[in-house]
């Protein structure tokens, strides 16, 4: 039997619904009397507008929303430079002396003028909550969710490896960087894509699925959201875009069903174009699961829809 998955990477371009996608895999795994992480690092505030709280903000990992059967999902904000704060206390007691810096702009410019140390503390964060579990510690979650940067920079992001290696040979950062990266390449955490299916969003997942593979990051699935279901076939589908369907609705003017006859050829096309996509997604040889498309918009109860189709589609126990 595979391990336990205790963390889920999720990326995926900008646009495609990769925060929603990290929410409804949160409430997913917190079924069942859970404690679960969600955590954020790009400082939009995703997490915070998806469940209708305050911003999260500094190092609180605070409540965010209750899951089936008693779990709970906590939401934390992860920031860089709160981060160094905290690292240069752990490591090196400058508690007072590293918020001093930060009055005088010295964490800016640090993580400025050396962009790797940024994404080894973000991940370092990460990583803390993950080891809490290893430890068996009472303020432990049985899973932690990253909503990571996206497709394009998620290679650069997690290999913290690549990002000290100018920066220090050996130390607290070099061996804070090796820790990361035994976690990260373990067989307990897991990474998925978020895509729509449409051209640039599928290059970027081919791309990045590829990048990944010196990293040595298991890749779990790739999530394809917002799909279009529909019940024809690709014959069907072919004739319709091509304006050989056509539509007769009694009651109908004769120029209101040629509208519909010419929209349902625009769809049937687009829906071709999806299928298209698949394919290409298919050639990855990764699991692929498909998210239904919600017109009414995304609020707490949708993510709770993206949730039980998770958890029907995404084997999350020792997937």
């Amino acid at each position: 039997m595979s391990p336990r998955h205790t963390l889920h990477i999720v990326s995926g371009k900008g646009g495609t619904g990769k925060t929603t996608i990290a929410a409804g895999l949160a409430s997913a795994l917190a079924t069942h009397g859970r404690r679960v992480l969600l955590c954020e690092v790009e400082g939009r505030q995703g997490i915070a507008e998806i469940f209708g709280v305050p911003a999260l903000e500094g190092a609180e990992e605070r409540r965010i929303s209750r899951a089936p059967g008693g779990g709970v999902v906590y939401g934390l904000a992860i920031d860089a430079e709160d981060a160094l704060l905290e690292y240069l206390d752990t490591f090196y007691h400058l508690g007072l002396a590293g918020k001093a810096l930060d009055r005088f702009g010295a964490v800016d410019f640090a993580t400025s003028i050396a962009p790797g140390l940024r994404d080894v503390l973000l991940t370092g964060k990460v990583y803390e909550a993950v080891r809490r579990g290893l430890k068996g510690r009472p303020d432990a979650y049985d899973a932690v969710v990253l909503d990571a940067p996206p497709t394009g920079r998620i290679a650069q992001f997690l290999n913290v490896h690549e990002a000290v290696s100018g920066l220090a040979k050996m130390g607290p950062i070099r061996s804070q960087a090796d820790s990361i990266m035994r976690v990260l390449r373990s067989a307990t955490t897991i990474l998925h894509f978020v895509t729509l299916l449409e051209d640039m969003p599928v290059t970027e997942t081919e791309e990045a699925v590829a990048a990944l593979r010196p990293i040595q990051v298991r890749v779990g699935s790739v999530i394809e959201n917002m799909a279009t279901p529909t019940p024809l076939d690709h014959e069907q589908l072919e004739c319709a875009a091509d304006g050989s369907v056509i539509m007769n609705v009694p009651g109908l003017a004769a120029e209101e069903n040629a509208a519909l006859t010419a929209e349902f050829a625009v769809e049937a096309a687009r829906t071709l174009q999806e299928r298209h996509r698949h394919d290409r997604l298919t050639a990855l040889s990764l699991p692929l699961i498909q998210i239904d498309f919600d017109a009414g918009g995304i609020d707490e109860a949708a993510i709770s829809g993206i949730a039980g189709q998770l958890s029907d589609r995404l084997p999350l126990e020792g997937s």
